[in-house]
């Protein structure tokens, strides 16, 4: 699918966090500033796809699209030959629409529709997209829980579902216009437990776990609720995001089990669970830890997909998300040292930081890159 296993994800999150303030990641770690040396740094550590984000509340102009906020990337991406996964819709949406309504699904559809028409006279190979950024996390985020414009609360599923009639025609609009663009369509892969002494919620967990997590993708391949027009067509490649807090004990979402919780269920056979359920290529699109769990992680993570790929699942790669540091959502003077490069966010021109340990890690991951270029197993090669 890409020339190299690992991906690198520009962390392109816009909108409202909770306390109402607008966020731009993009231009808060100046990575629309330093976009060309991003890239160059990209290709230098043989990193040669990025998720990147396409700011929709910058670019709609009232239904009119202007895209110019978008050409830093698309230059620096084709001059350092990297491949580009381009999200249209991460979190942010113009201000004045109603997420909730048929307007909405119209007004994406067209921005998608001019999205693609751009990206496509811009690039030389296949076109990817991601046109819903994790619609399970933002229906509870911003539908549940009110974290995220528009700050509902109790309205998840309802948003859940007109996020899914949204994304399948934006989908439809983006085939309209490049009929072989590739989507990833990208949400979190999720696991909770019971509490030791609550064996009576044990249905709870599995109706979460088998059920609740799959919800979006399920709509959109056409599974739960039909009538919305998904298919596996629209499915198309399945795309995880898995971090260190995505288990947990029922009713503590905001306390992930421990790294040494016998209750942890491998990576691997999360990520098998997913594949037997839709088949098809899938991407681990969003994975990390943060400071100096860093390069733990990459080691653990690059030990779960040489499992997967001994067996067969048809893993394309792993984007380390996000390879920039980068401030909290909602609290934005903290800094998050989470990237393979850190931003020095006391300096005015965010200048960026390798993070030795987490290089090391990514080096000794390196034998992924040759069963991914090769597409048989390491231990078989010379």
């Amino acid at each position: 699918m890409f020339r190299s296993f690992f991906l690198a994800g520009f962390e392109g999150a816009t909108g409202y966090n909770r306390q109402g303030e607008w966020i731009d990641q993009i231009a808060a770690t100046h990575h629309d500033r330093h976009a060309g040396e991003d890239y160059r740094r990209l290709a230098d550590v043989g990193i040669y796809a990025a998720r990147e984000a396409i700011r929709w509340p910058l670019v709609d102009r009232g239904g009119k699209f202007d895209f110019s906020s978008v050409h830093p990337f698309v230059t620096a991406s084709r001059l350092h030959a990297v491949d580009v996964i381009w999200d249209l819709f991460h979190y942010g949406y113009p201000r004045r629409l109603d997420i909730f309504s048929d307007a909405f699904v119209l007004r994406f559809a067209d921005y998608c529709h001019e999205a693609a028409r751009f990206i496509s006279a811009e690039t030389a190979g296949t076109c990817y997209f991601t046109p819903v950024n994790e619609p399970s996390f933002f229906a509870w985020a911003a539908g549940e829980v009110g974290r995220f414009a528009p700050h509902c609360l109790g309205r998840g599923p309802e948003l859940k579902f007109a996020l899914a009639r949204a994304a399948i025609a934006g989908i439809d609009a983006i085939r309209a216009a490049v009929p072989g663009a590739r989507i990833v369509n990208v949400d979190p892969l999720c696991h909770v437990v019971p509490p030791p002494d609550r064996f009576d919620l044990l249905g709870d967990a599995q109706g979460f776990n088998f059920g609740s997590v799959f919800e979006s993708w399920d709509m959109l391949a056409g599974r739960l609720h039909p009538e919305l027009g998904g298919s596996r067509e629209h499915l198309d490649i399945v795309g995880i995001n898995y971090y260190w807090t995505n288990q947990w004990e029922l009713g503590r979402d905001e306390s992930p089990l421990a790294d040494d919780d016998t209750r942890r269920v491998p990576l691997s056979r999360l990520v098998r669970r997913v594949w037997k359920r839709y088949g098809g290529e899938l991407l681990i699109t969003e994975t990390a830890h943060v400071h100096e769990k860093r390069s733990a992680w990459i080691d653990y993570v690059a030990s779960e997909c040489d499992t997967l790929l001994d067996d067969g699942v048809p893993l394309r790669g792993v984007c380390l998300y996000p390879i920039l540091g980068m401030p909290e959502w909602h609290c934005r003077d903290e800094w998050v040292r989470m990237g393979l490069w850190d931003v020095r966010e006391d300096h005015p021109t965010r200048p960026r930081e390798l993070c030795a340990s987490m290089w090391e890690a990514l080096q000794r991951a390196r034998r992924l890159e040759v069963r991914h270029l090769s597409g048989i197993p390491d231990r078989f090669c010379a």
